[in-house]
């Protein structure tokens, strides 16, 4: 029997036993060379145009690769220095850690004496080739919406990579959470079967939106909020949620450097239309952020860096538009935030004068590129930013302690902003109150974070 706990992409989960609760979510491994597809080349200058020749359709493995692409499997099925797709890398959680599995089509170590009944069996039921219930790490419950069709050419894409001899490590989890019987029950609460049904008074592009962000890209499994027994909270759905991940870094040459058995909560945006959420984004701005990884607005931080680098970037224009369109109709929706105190406001404003005015002023606007801006002088502006208003603040901790580096960092991104998780005088009191001013200044609607809260993100 082999000891799968999942087959494709990067999520969170849960299990429930009687009254017990659990879930744990994390991110995948570094961007392999060639693991998605490079853009296209400009065609050479000529002094007139060449004939039109009509692009021939992609094959079934071209397709499936575009597909697993969408879906960002590799991340999470990566180990570090690992094969692409060899599986192998660890998800802590609070109650043991697991190893994702190799899925190249090696017959021994992956999933090459599979079946595509099997695969399919997998991706839209959660259940794996000897019959086992699998752990929610794995997304299922966002991939039983992709289409038959679309699950034929990514298994078709997935056998026809390089076969990698390798065994991943043993699950390691904890009694009773090692009893996948258990997840029978979850699922009865918390996973509901099928394929997504088009919405016959939305447009097409509305509908390609929607079984992209629903479906393969998987966006609710980590912008949704979870209950006590894990499941997702479907009455706040893409108002943000919290989950673990692996701590990573973003070097020159635009691929991610894990930092092995490192672990820290970071925490999801609002995607919906609230104004904490991406209410004044425009679709563009959306199309930006998931193709470059930043935009007036936001940058790409932490695991979104890495689901940008490995995924979205490489979508085409049409399908990150259909998603924009999708994500521009989902209603305003925010949890409620409790009010911060003035005082503390006052302090964090004392923080931000001394600290961070400089480069993002006062006003909050920071300093736009230019042709007469020092490059090094650019910062984004704080107003409205989604991070800083996050239902959880974990994100906005982080990139106070550890700095902002973001997703890209070609032409047009913001220049990394050095960490404060080292300096003197500068402790937990003073970075709640000065996420404080930043959550409640300039029209930001965030709550209060308190100083055990930073001392939880070091």
């Amino acid at each position: 029997m082999h000891d799968h706990q999942g087959i494709i992409g990067r999520s969170v989960w849960g299990v429930a036993l009687g009254l017990a609760a659990w879930f744990a979510w994390s991110a995948g491994a570094s961007a392999q060379e060639g693991a998605a597809p490079a853009p296209a080349s400009p065609p050479p200058a000529a002094s007139a145009p060449a004939p039109e020749t009509p692009a021939a359709p992609p094959t079934l493995e071209e397709k499936g690769r575009y597909l697993a692409t969408a879906g960002d499997c590799i991340s999470c099925h990566t180990r570090p220095g690992g094969e692409p797709f060899s599986g192998g890398l660890a998800l802590k959680t609070p109650f043991g850690t697991l190893y994702t599995p190799n899925i190249t089509p090696d017959k021994d170590t992956g999933i090459g004496n599979w079946t595509e009944e099997q695969f399919g069996r997998a991706m839209h039921s959660g259940v794996d080739d000897d019959g086992d219930q699998l752990y929610p790490v794995f997304p299922y419950t966002a991939y039983t919406k992709v289409t038959d069709e679309d699950v034929h050419a990514i298994f078709a894409y997935f056998k026809s990579l390089k076969p990698v001899s390798y065994t991943p490590p043993k699950n390691d989890m904890k009694f009773p959470y090692n009893i996948r019987a258990l997840l029978l029950g979850w699922k009865k609460l918390y996973f509901h079967e099928g394929r997504y049904t088009p919405d016959p008074s939305q447009s097409a592009e509305w509908n390609r939106g929607a079984y992209l962000v629903q479906g393969l890209a998987h966006c609710g499994t980590c912008h949704t909020p979870r209950n006590s027994l894990g499941g997702e909270d479907m009455s706040m759905a893409f108002t943000g949620g919290t989950y673990i991940d692996e701590i990573r870094d973003v070097v020159e040459d635009q691929q991610i450097t894990p930092q092995e058995g490192m672990f820290r909560p970071w925490s999801s945006v609002n995607l919906t239309t609230a104004p904490s959420g991406i209410g004044n984004w425009s679709l563009d701005e959306i199309v930006q952020y998931l193709k470059t990884g930043h935009t007036n607005y936001a940058g790409a931080f932490g695991p979104m860096s890495e689901v940008v680098n490995n995924s979205t970037k490489y979508l085409t224009d049409a399908d990150l538009h259909a998603m924009a369109v999708y994500l521009k109709s989902l209603p305003a929706k925010a949890a409620p935030v409790d009010k911060i105190p003035d005082d503390k406001i006052k302090a964090g404003e004392i923080v931000y004068t001394t600290r961070c005015g400089d480069c993002h002023l006062p006003t909050g606007l920071g300093i736009a590129p230019g042709p007469n801006v020092d490059p090094t002088k650019v910062s984004p502006p704080l107003v409205g930013n989604a991070i800083i208003q996050a239902p959880d603040p974990a994100s906005l901790i982080n990139v106070i302690l550890y700095g902002a580096h973001e997703a890209n960092l070609g032409q047009g991104s913001w220049p990394k902003m050095p960490g404060f998780q080292n300096e003197v005088g500068f402790d937990d009191d003073q970075i709640a109150a000065l996420c404080d001013y930043l959550r409640a200044s300039w029209g930001n609607q965030g709550g209060p974070v308190t100083a055990a809260q930073v001392t939880k993100q070091r």
